[in-house]
Formats: structure tokens, sequence, C-alpha cells
């Protein structure tokens, strides 16, 4: 029960890799609020995490529902011991065709969602007992370059230097500020996707490893940079890619 009495917000966390982490801090003893802007998704998973789990609905992009989001749990528990900026939105396209919409939409949840959220919640952090922990989902295309999902790509690599900037700025204040760049994870979609060989293919030759990342292992992440075991890491991004990153060359794919 590493976690056992922490108070938790997790965004994004009523599917993929959000649920999962949501799933592990509970085991943990942690309560834990599953936010989402789809609030039928966040009660279903709620639900099935347990009562622990508390459903909210938050579209992270607009400051006044952040707030909200902070000030229900600190009404609930007086106390924010780790937000996880998981909540993120994808558009595709041509670089020179993207819209300024999409371009918006994306920086407005991955990016300004998590700058939003993580000043409502630390604000509470910095003056309670003990200080927090923040979680930033960054990826391994806040490095590299995927030319059909520029936004995505952008607001990634903006989220990194969040992370710094934060975890430098709240160092002396008790609060940790740190990030997660998964590589290819074997979510819902990303599942879909692996049923075509060639795509498979493609996936699985970018990664030394030779196969797709768990949501629970990235779940298992985020419960280190949680608890007190890595109490001396902040603004640091830690990427879990089977080895990607390090890449310059394509893997031989192992037969299905």
């Amino acid at each position: 029960m590493r976690l056992k009495d922490k108070v938790a917000i997790v965004t994004g966390a009523a599917q993929g890799i959000g649920y999962s982490i949501a799933q592990r801090y509970l085991a943990q003893g942690a309560i834990v609020y599953v936010a989402d802007i789809d609030g039928a998704a966040a009660t279903s998973a709620a639900e099935k995490l347990g009562s622990s789990a508390i459903p909210v609905i938050c579209d992270v992009s607009k400051k006044s529902e952040c707030v909200a989001l902070v000030e229900k749990v600190m009404n609930d528990q007086a106390r924010v011991d780790i937000l996880v900026n998981n909540a993120g939105i994808l558009r595709t396209g041509d670089v020179l065709e993207i819209s300024e919409e999409d371009f918006d939409a994306v920086l407005g949840v991955n990016l300004k969602g998590a700058f939003l959220l993580s000043q409502a919640a630390g604000k509470v952090m910095v003056n309670q007992e003990g200080g927090g922990s923040i979680i930033n989902m960054s990826s391994v295309n806040s490095l590299l370059t995927i030319p059909n999902i520029l936004p995505y790509n952008v607001s990634k690599g903006g989220l990194n230097q969040l992370t710094r900037v934060m975890a430098v700025s709240l160092a002396q204040r008790g609060v940790r500020v740190n990030a997660i760049g998964p590589g290819s994870i074997a979510t819902d979609m990303l599942n879909q996707v692996m049923e075509d060989e060639a795509a498979r293919h493609a996936i699985l030759s970018r990664t030394p490893m030779g196969r797709t990342g768990k949501p629970e292992e990235i779940a298992d992440v985020a419960l280190f940079l949680a608890t007190d075991e890595s109490s001396y890491i902040t603004g640091q991004v830690i990427y879990a890619d089977g080895g990607r990153l390090g890449l310059n060359y394509t893997s031989p794919v192992p037969e299905a």
C-alpha cells in the first residue's frame, strides 16, 4: 500500500493508459479522481475500478473546469497529493493543410490543459504538508517526428519544457514535476492498427525490444514517480519506449 490515503487526480482516465494508472494507484491504497471529458465513460470506469474511484467531468482546456476540479477534490479530501496530466488528443493532416482549429484544439488539451491543472493543483500542493507530485504524459514524439501529426508533436515537446520549468520553480516548495514518454503502447486504438500486418511490421521495426508496451508498464512508471521512491527525481522525462529513442536503423521483426 505505497499510496495509502494519498489523493490523486488522473485525467483522461476513462480508458487506456489513464485507466491503468488509476487502477494501479487504487491497488496501492490511493483515492483516485477519474477525470474525463466524457462523463458517462468516467462513471463507467469508476464503477469498474471500485468505491475509491470518483468520476469527474473535466475539459482540461478550460481554466474554470480545472479550477473546479481541484476545488471539488479539496472540498472532499482537503488535499491533492498526485496529479497525472494524461488527457490528450490527436489531429492528423499535412503540415501545409492542417487547420488552425486542429492546432489549437491539440495544444489546448495536451499542453495548455497540463499547465492549467498543474497550476491549480500546484497552488494546493505547495501549501500542504508533504507537498505533491505532478506527472505529465509526454511521448517519444516530443523528440521524434511524424509529419502528419504536427500539433501532437509540438504539444509534447512543449510539455517536456513545461515539466522542466515547473520542476525548477517548485523544487524548493515540496512539489516534484516529472513526465513519462511512452513509445508504442498496446491501447485499444493501437491494437486495432496492429491487426494490419504492414502496420504491425512498421511499428515493431522501430522497436528494438520487438513488442509493444503494455498500459500497465506505463502505470508502473507513474506509480514510481508518485511515491517517495522517486523523492530525489524532478524535472525528468522517463521514456518507456522499448529502446526506440536509441535506434538509428530498422530492427528485425519477430514473426507473428
